[in-house]
């Protein structure tokens, strides 16, 4: 490792090891599930250039490479618990254009960095396609996707890229523009990483302050569970076919759609118009432990009546047995269709763009000792929920789940498109290293193929949806087996700086 930083430091990449501040700074994670990752060093490149030679000289020495960007993987994917922790954070420059109605990035940004851009110049009634939540860095929400609350109308994240410019394995930079031929090798990643077309959009919906404002609001789940025929209210709200912009004229929409009144009077009370700057701006984050998985749904009533049965259920059951506990289970639904399904299922890398609904589990909690119990109330969850997804089996990328086995995952998240998403990867990648296993296998050789063995260590189906019990503790215990320390007091600081 000493020549890789003699190297590193040559070409003026700032360099961090254990105990400088630095260091510790960009390790320390709101998650506490990852709390002992403590990887061989931080580079924290500042230019293009600085990551080519990164990636060259990691090549070179087979070195192990994490690439992080916000960190906000819920599966711990951006986090290095071993090797080189490739923070992008010094890469968080922005350039707004009001006149072509872009805004261009740095891999490092956070969407924070982003709505800045709006918030600080004033610009009410535009509205920009990333994530809720301000910390989610931008790289990892678009090369997944990208579930915003504005998909419904816009599509999602990856949709309104115009050009994107990366760094390939083999430290090329290459530049992919929405025009690039997808014969081409642009094109190749164009069609495949992320469905082309960054912009702003004009924000629609209810006036506030005489400007086009968004709205939204929370109706929390124990007020729901008192009202009277609380299935029938929760089916009646999740399956009509809602219009694309709901919000032009909320009331009058929740009045036709929604025939329980004390609900329609809630949903209207709990939600306020407000100017686009003001709601990109206000955001909450939580930090505790917490564990993920995601679904897909279509809209047809029998499936969604399961869904919310289920979820009742197991809201009922969560509740009984967890009594005063510091924990939570939360269902979130996200409602995407519109603008997100206009793209064919093999336009794009995402093969469930037919979905109406993305739904994904959480549970939260603050004591570690709650880790065993939680695993297996999600895993449990899970299995009664995955066959009703779509194929029986889709998940979301960017709601990524730490226990689904290696041989499931492609499946999950891109369907029969993992075949195309293999190829593009086998470019000039065969040695590159990466610091998780969550990486797309090559594609098959054909001289190993058989007529049978088309996806021959691959189930037909992802039942195997892995035992979330045996993670209990994994992660920090591996984690903890290379932890050190020059300054215990200072971590404790750091993790009292998070609130914790």
């Amino acid at each position: 490792m000493s020549k890789a930083i003699r190297a590193f430091k040559t070409d003026r990449i700032p360099v961090f090891e254990r105990g400088e501040e630095e260091y510790e700074g960009s390790v320390a994670m709101p998650n506490l599930l990852f709390r002992f990752a403590r990887p061989e060093l931080v580079l924290q490149p500042e230019t293009p250039a600085h990551v080519q030679a990164i990636i060259r000289q990691a090549r070179a020495q087979q070195l192990v490479l994490t690439i992080k960007c916000g960190g906000h993987s819920y599966a711990g994917h951006s986090t290095a618990f071993e090797g080189v922790s490739l923070d992008l954070r010094r890469m968080n420059k922005t350039k707004l254009d009001m006149a072509a109605k872009t805004i261009t990035f740095s891999a490092g940004c956070q969407w924070d960095h982003v709505y800045k851009t709006l918030i600080n110049g004033r610009h009410d009634g535009f509205v920009i396609n990333g994530g809720r939540c301000p910390f989610v860095g931008v790289g990892g929400f678009l090369l997944g996707g990208g579930l915003g609350p504005f998909s419904r109308s816009i599509g999602m994240g990856s949709d309104t890229i115009k050009e994107i410019t990366i760094v390939t394995a083999d430290g090329k930079l290459l530049t992919v523009k929405e025009t690039d031929s997808r014969s081409s090798n642009e094109g190749a990643c164009s069609g495949r990483c992320a469905a082309p077309g960054r912009q702003l959009r004009r924000c629609g919906g209810d006036e506030a302050g005489g400007q086009a404002a968004a709205r939204a609001g929370r109706l929390g789940g124990g007020w729901a569970l008192k009202v009277e025929n609380f299935m029938s209210t929760m089916n009646t709200f999740y399956t009509p076919d809602w219009p694309e912009r709901i919000t032009d004229d909320f009331d009058a929409t929740i009045n036709q759609y929604i025939k329980h009144p004390e609900l329609a009077k809630q949903l209207k009370r709990r939600s306020l118009p407000e100017k686009s700057r003001r709601f990109l701006h206000e955001t909450l984050v939580a930090v505790s432990y917490s564990i993920y998985s995601s679904f897909v749904f279509r809209n047809d009533r029998p499936t969604i009546e399961r869904v919310t049965g289920l979820i009742r259920d197991k809201v009922a059951a969560f509740r009984k047995a967890f009594p005063g506990e510091r924990v939570e289970f939360l269902a979130t639904f996200i409602h995407p269709g519109g603008k997100m399904s206009t793209p064919k299922p093999v336009d794009s890398t995402f093969f469930w763009r037919e979905a109406t609904y993305h739904m994904y589990l959480t549970l939260e909690w603050e004591d570690k000792r709650m880790e065993r119990d939680m695993r297996a109330f999600l895993g449990a969850a899970k299995w009664e929920r995955r066959p009703l997804s779509l194929q029986g089996e889709a998940a979301f990328i960017n709601f990524p789940d730490s226990a689904l086995p290696a041989e499931v995952y492609e499946r999950a998240y891109w369907g029969e498109n993992r075949e195309e998403l293999r190829r593009v990867k086998q470019s000039g990648t065969r040695t590159a290293s990466s610091g998780r296993s969550r990486t797309f296998a090559f594609p098959a050789d054909p001289k190993d193929q058989t007529e049978s063995s088309d996806d021959r260590n691959e189930p037909e189906k992802s039942g195997d949806q892995g035992n979330d019990e045996d993670l209990t503790d994994s992660l920090a215990s591996k984690q903890w087996e290379v932890y050190e320390t020059k300054n215990i007091m200072g971590d404790l600081q750091k993790l009292a700086d998070l609130g914790l």
